[in-house]
């Protein structure tokens, strides 16, 4: 296995993982993911199924807790704000963070600010981090010609600035298939997501990683890289002003409501335990807030309306999103980002529900279950 993974090219960057080694040693240590459906449990044949797997097998007398919140379709600005409920708050010692597919598509600069925003989080609360990058079909051009992907290039500045360790799984698979060693159908059958052959191509890298760093002797630098610095103290500045690092989430009970509004549970969205529920056009919320920034969170599928919202008092701006074929009913915890760069301070969000043609008919519903405010 080791044959086939190069430090400087598949693990890309190497280093102390100093809480989850010393968590290792002590007999208990607990892992968490972050990111999209590719690192996602639902399915239960991910990659980091195989990598769990090995833990309990390499450390036999090490009790191992996996916290894995990775939600398929979300991208690392959901992240940064579900990262302290469902992985800082159970105490994990460190957390693989796999975002560079599901941020594809999302603007440079704004997928900058998102996603050293939530490392900043994972590291001031004394969390190692791990990067790990898989694969998509956008990806293809730029591994033929040699490139790395601007997706995958801008997390390794952040990498290189924040002293985290980090992975190219995809590719360590990619070249598996390019040797023969796995076919384009065992790696990704969809062309996207790997099952279980993919998945154990996927955990290579980072088995042959921890295994280095949780299985060398105490306080080693692994790979020829210094220690990481002590990050809990010794933050850096910012390199994306106005990253994602200052969040909280408003309580729905506390939002003015106007029109049937149900504040219920809600069972078909991974991710959500209760949204503001409305079926009718012209139903409003307003939410007081101090802060820079709103970003909303939905139980959103094929019924789904669209809304219109604004800051402040100011211009409507009006959802247009799109229902591709995959998506059901209902249960995209889809993310959609009102502002992030309002002038610090006192400010309001309107929100309004309408009724909107869409495929298949017209979409009634509105589930909200995230008020994010970025301070």
């Amino acid at each position: 296995m080791t044959s086939l993974i190069a430090p400087g090219e598949v693990i890309l960057r190497c280093g102390a993982l100093p809480r989850s080694a010393a968590a290792v040693r002590r007999g208990a240590v607990t892992v968490g993911f972050l990111g999209g459906s590719i690192t996602a449990p639902k399915t239960g044949t991910r990659w980091p199924e195989p990598f769990q797997r090995w833990v309990a097998d390499r450390f036999p007398g090490v009790r191992l807790t996996v916290e894995n919140a990775a939600l398929g379709a979300t991208g690392s600005d959901l992240g940064a704000f579900r990262a302290e409920s469902t992985v800082l708050a159970r105490g994990c010692d460190v957390v693989f963070v796999e975002y560079a597919v599901n941020d594809y598509g999302t603007p440079s600069e704004r997928r900058g600010r998102t996603r050293e925003g939530l490392l900043r989080q994972l590291l001031r609360a004394g969390a190692d981090v791990v990067l790990v990058h898989t694969y998509c079909g956008e990806m293809e051009a730029d591994l033929v010609a040699g490139r790395v992907p601007p997706s995958i290039a801008e997390f390794e500045v952040l990498a290189e600035r924040y002293g985290v360790p980090s992975v190219w799984v995809g590719l360590h698979a990619w070249r598996q298939v390019r040797r023969g060693l796995m076919t384009p159908e065992e790696w990704l059958p969809d062309g996207l997501h790997p099952e279980v052959r993919g998945s154990q191509a996927y955990a290579e890298p980072v088995i042959a990683l921890c295994d280095e760093v949780w299985g060398g002797a105490p306080g080693g630098a692994p790979c020829g890289y210094p220690p990481r610095r002590d990050a809990v103290a010794d933050l850096p500045a910012p390199q994306h002003a106005g990253c994602w690092e200052r969040v909280h989430v408003a309580d729905l009970a506390s939002v003015h409501r106007e029109g049937p509004w149900v504040l219920r549970n809600t069972p078909t969205c991974l991710g959500l335990e209760r949204v503001l529920w409305a079926t009718v056009p012209g139903a409003r919320l307003r939410l007081p807030f101090q802060g820079r920034g709103v970003v909303l969170g939905f139980d959103f599928g094929r019924l789904s309306s669209e809304v219109r919202y604004r800051i402040d008092g100011g211009a409507w701006t009006q959802t247009e999103r799109d229902r591709p074929g995959w998506c059901g009913d209902r249960g995209w915890y889809r993310s959609v980002i009102v502002a992030d760069d309002l002038p610090p301070g006192d400010h309001e969000l309107g929100l309004e529900t309408l009724a909107v043609a869409v495929p298949g008919g017209i979409g009634v519903e509105t589930a909200i279950g995230l008020i994010g405010i970025l301070a």
